[in-house]
């Protein structure tokens, strides 16, 4: 193991984790932001948006991000639409993460009993108000463990974004690898990076989970 090498490029490693984690996180609003929409739909059976938002989901949950990515940043030029690496791998990743996101929200939703929306309807709530004080709460206490998982998978994700000339962590040890030869140091380095970004939240998660715990939800 060259400690030195580990030394002098741990700065460019830190650099693309930053990089990394903001693509990630933009990525993770946007998706969760759009699953909460594709489930809201789907609670309430909303005509043909069900259907647009059921192949959606079906259609992303199906297809690698790679593809997708390749989609956006090498397709949608052809028809006149220009994207940066950036903006791609946001777009990819909420893209991909919006329908796993639905398919955590539907279930928290579906989980709840439907007596709770009548309740809350016959105590002069309106549909919105039902929703955002009453069935929302249960619904995500439901489905936060599976939200949580979402999130670590999607930062996974983030891997390929290299593929789109993106300089994340991905990118960087495969660059120092081709320049260099010192594939243990630089694998090394891309294992101690990730963990470093996703250890905290999984643990984060776990212990938000255990204080979202309430009468029996997520037991």
């Amino acid at each position: 193991m060259d400690w030195k090498f580990i030394e002098k490029y741990i700065p460019l490693y830190e650099k693309a984790a930053w990089l990394t984690v903001r693509i990630g996180l933009a990525g993770i609003f946007f998706a969760i932001a759009l699953g909460l929409l594709c489930a809201v739909i789907q609670y309430y059976k909303v005509p043909i948006l069900k259907r647009i938002a059921t192949v959606y989901i079906e259609f992303s949950r199906n297809t690698p991000l790679l593809v997708q990515l390749f989609f956006i940043y090498y397709g949608l030029p052809k028809i006149g639409i220009q994207t940066d690496p950036e903006v791609c791998g946001i777009a990819g990743l909420a893209f991909l993460g919006g329908s796993y996101m639905a398919e955590a929200c539907r279930s928290g939703l579906e989980a709840v009993d439907g007596v709770q929306m009548e309740s809350a309807l016959s105590l002069g709530m309106d549909r919105w108000q039902a929703m955002r004080y009453v069935i929302l709460p249960q619904a995500f206490s439901i489905s936060f463990p599976a939200f949580m998982a979402n999130v670590i998978f999607l930062l996974k994700e983030t891997s390929v974004f290299s593929a789109v000339s993106l300089m994340d962590l991905m990118f960087t040890a495969k660059d120092l690898i081709g320049l260099y030869y010192k594939t243990t140091e630089s694998l090394f380095l891309l294992v101690l990076f990730y963990l470093l970004i996703l250890l905290p939240v999984s643990v984060l998660g776990s212990l938000l989970e255990r204080r979202m715990r309430y009468a029996g939800f997520g037991a």
